[in-house]
């Protein structure tokens, strides 16, 4: 299986979902994933979408990379962050001459494609739809969210029109833009405050409505935007969340409404907690922390803006990943102090 079939590469949460939808409405598509048993239950019963938004079940091949063969034009790389580099190294052999990758990610990682495999054959991608691996087979889809595509270096090209239009199988309103790395520095304010939520058991709707803790998500909001300001980024909301809010100089009251937002838009979906949560107590394994967060103070620190709460972040993450914190308010505490 080659030549127009979607590769889709890393069948998880986000993958896995993207697949199905694409499979059910007639594309070819072939997943690809690390798992054994997740590939073995996909071929024998096909992959189950279950959640509020829909359930089905759509039949759909799959393959572990050590099975793969063939050429790939069309390739969806949905591994976690810290993957990123070497599965783009794995496909690298797999992807046909005129082939792209597109980052259906979370972070900046169309910057690690474009090293690994050239600018040119890397497409970016924006997801804000919550999804879950539950089991071998099974993902849970939480709830719809923004998904945004667009060339890196801001152009509108024929395959970005392309890549568009199939995501619109997945998401009707997906969007075309000229500015993805806006949507994706938005993205990464929101996303530490989603591994900021993860530090304690409480849902992220409950994290967000707790006033005690707002100094928590509008200083990682501030210091997101003032790497992204320094980067001459210009950020793009999302799903009622707006970056410009975090922005030097914004008043606060911008910045509590936009928390009270996300208090609202996550009370609705069936995904009460984050991916970054359910890494840390359920499945216990690292999270995408330093590929995700990490690399903001790094680019920061190249900037020389200061992130002092980032940072720390990283750092609490890390000691609840070795075991030396446990997930609790009394954790997230700590980023007050910070």
């Amino acid at each position: 299986m080659s030549g127009d079939t979607v590769l889709v590469w890393g069948a998880g949460a986000i993958g896995g979902t993207i697949g199905a939808y694409l499979g059910r409405a007639g594309e070819p598509v072939l997943l690809v994933d690390k798992v054994a048993e997740h590939v073995a239950a996909i071929n024998a019963g096909g992959l189950v979408i279950e959640g509020p938004v829909e359930g089905f079940t759509q039949p759909i091949p799959a393959a572990t990379p050590e099975s793969l063969e063939g050429k790939f034009r069309r390739v969806i790389l949905a591994v976690k962050a810290q993957d990123t580099e070497a599965a783009a190294r794995a496909l690298r052999p797999f992807l046909a001459e005129d082939g792209f990758v597109l980052s259906a990610q979370n972070g900046l990682n169309e910057l690690t494609i474009a090293e690994v495999l050239g600018a040119e054959r890397t497409l970016g991608c924006f997801v804000n739809f919550s999804a879950d691996w539950l089991a071998p087979g099974r993902i849970l889809f939480g709830s719809r969210g923004a998904v945004v595509v667009g060339e890196i270096d801001g152009r509108i090209t024929d395959r970005a029109r392309a890549t568009h239009r199939l995501l619109q199988h997945f998401e009707p309103d997906a969007v075309l833009t000229d500015n993805i790395w806006g949507y994706l520095w938005g993205k990464l304010a929101y996303g530490a405050m989603l591994f900021a939520t993860a530090l304690d058991n409480a849902s992220m709707t409950e994290n967000f409505e707790a006033a005690r803790y707002f100094p928590v998500w509008h200083r990682l909001g501030q210091e997101v935007m003032a790497v992204a300001r320094a980067r001459g980024v210009t950020p793009v909301g999302f799903n009622g969340f707006d970056p410009m809010a975090f922005m030097p100089g914004a008043p606060e009251a911008a910045a509590r409404a936009c928390i009270a937002q996300l208090a609202e838009f996550n009370r609705h979906s069936a995904k009460t907690h984050s991916g970054i949560w359910r890494d840390l107590a359920v499945r216990k394994r690292r999270t995408e922390v330093d590929a995700q967060i990490g690399v903001i103070a790094r680019l920061g620190a190249e900037a020389g803006v200061e992130t002092p709460t980032i940072r720390r972040l990283v750092v609490l993450i890390h000691d609840i990943e070795e075991g030396r914190r446990e997930q609790a308010w009394e954790t997230l505490d700590e980023m007050l102090a910070a």
